[in-house]
């Protein structure tokens, strides 16, 4: 009996007989499916190394562009937060401000731990660091625009008197006697 064909009067109408045994070679007489090929020349494993660590090299800096440019999406919500929380000082106002000074410092401290997973001999951070560092800098800064509105910034004279010392007498003037 063939592999495979059906067994006739087994009392069952489809049933299929698989303990033949007399072709076991038969797995070797199918054909690879299409695209398939057991002769493909294999590559040298230096050559698919190489090629790895550069696609690596290419993924890392790439995602270092976008952790370098973060900051950036959060410039155009940081500048409306703040035109929204007013120039009258109160909790909301100096919360914000707060925030909006705290996260620039934070993040221009942990610089080094940002930029850890993507240091690699062939990926320059250089550049990606300065665009973050940059941009951190820009967020601190409308920070400090939000404390200078808010009247918080000492920017004038006024704001020194007391650390000023007492004005010197240039006049003096006496009573008493007309003089003739």
């Amino acid at each position: 009996m063939e592999k495979g064909k059906a067994i006739m009067g087994s009392g069952r109408r489809w049933a299929v007989d698989f303990s033949d045994n007399s072709n076991a070679n038969s797995s070797r007489d199918i054909i690879d499916p299409p695209g398939f090929s057991r002769s493909a020349p294999h590559q040298d494993d230096s050559t698919l190394s190489r090629q790895k660590k550069e696609a690596e090299s290419t993924w890392k800096a790439q995602k270092a562009w976008e952790v370098a440019q973060a900051p950036m999406k959060n410039l155009m919500m940081l500048g409306f937060m703040m035109w929204m929380a007013g120039s009258t000082v109160h909790l909301f106002s100096i919360g914000i401000t707060f925030s909006a000074l705290w996260q620039p410092i934070s993040a221009l401290q942990g610089v080094g731990k940002v930029f850890e997973p993507f240091k690699d001999k062939n990926v320059d951070l250089l550049l990606p660091k300065l665009v973050y560092i940059a941009l951190n800098l820009v967020g601190l800064g409308i920070g400090v625009w939000k404390l200078n509105t808010l009247g918080l910034l000492p920017t004038h004279a006024s704001d020194w008197v007391s650390s000023l010392p007492p004005a010197q007498e240039v006049e003096y003037s006496g009573g008493g006697l007309p003089l003739r």
